[in-house]
């Protein structure tokens, strides 16, 4: 039997009570997960009570409302607050998603409690901060962008109506993670397969009428880790907070790899 054992501080501990907020009559609680790397102790879940009626509608404006009035040192992104950057992706009560878009009530336990956490099996920077390093490379290496080999025209390289649409559900990724980081592949390889955001960004430019180089790109993807770890579990269509599907995406990779071979 496999024998799999934590790296050495790295189990969480119960951490600070914080004190409820005088006079609130509605009150949230929020447990998150909390780590410094400036020093050697473990992680620790610090419990907060947020004032529901002094505090806005999502689980970012929870998490704003303790960083300006409770805690300042709480750590997490955050930007555009309309769920376009990505920034603010994280694990809320076992789920990736955005905390931007989603409302409190809506990740509500049905026991008032919200569990928070940083995207899971990922490096963490500082609390709900995870090290995207590795995730972001791996978007790079796919080369998202317009290759031709023709020259340039005159002025724009045409697309028919037909062919943008072939681009929708694709071009949306706003790169979150929450995809990549609910995958179990890319849990345990992760160095190696390029995980459910960084394909359907490849596949994105594969089917673009306008790229003249399916041929390379497709032989840049044929490995046995790169793209064929995936199980299709479908965890990434399930958590994607934009409604993707890169489950479908990887497969129809793998359709174009067998059509390429025969």
């Amino acid at each position: 039997m496999v024998e799999i054992n934590l790296p050495k501080n790295s189990r969480p501990t119960e951490g600070k009570v914080w004190p409820k907020p005088a006079g609130a009559t509605r009150l949230e609680e929020l447990r998150i997960y909390r780590w410094d790397p400036d020093d050697s102790a473990n992680p620790r879940i610090d419990t907060y009570y947020v004032d529901r009626d002094d505090c806005g509608p999502m689980v970012l404006d929870a998490l704003l409302w303790i960083k300006d009035k409770v805690d300042s040192t709480l750590t997490f992104r955050r930007s555009c607050r309309e769920g376009i950057c990505g920034s603010c992706a994280m694990n809320i009560n076992g789920f990736n998603t955005l905390a931007c878009t989603h409302g409190i009530d809506e990740c509500d336990d049905g026991k008032g409690k919200l569990k928070i956490y940083p995207l899971p099996h990922m490096p963490v920077v500082k609390d709900l901060v995870p090290d995207l390093t590795m995730f972001f490379a791996q978007h790079a290496s796919i080369e998202p962008w317009l290759q031709t080999q023709t020259p340039d025209p005159e002025t724009e390289r045409r697309q028919s109506p037909e062919e943008r649409l072939k681009l929708d559900g694709l071009y949306e990724c706003i790169l979150c993670a929450c995809c990549s980081t609910s995958c179990p592949s890319y849990w345990w390889n992760g160095d190696r397969f390029l995980g459910p955001a960084s394909l359907l960004q490849a596949y994105r430019w594969l089917i673009d009428s306008r790229d003249e180089e399916t041929g390379r790109r497709l032989g840049e993807l044929n490995d046995s880790f790169k793209l064929y770890r995936c199980l299709t579990i479908m965890n990434c269509a399930n958590t994607c907070p934009k409604g993707l599907n890169p489950a479908k995406a990887i497969a129809e990779i793998k359709k174009m790899m067998v059509a390429r071979e025969y």
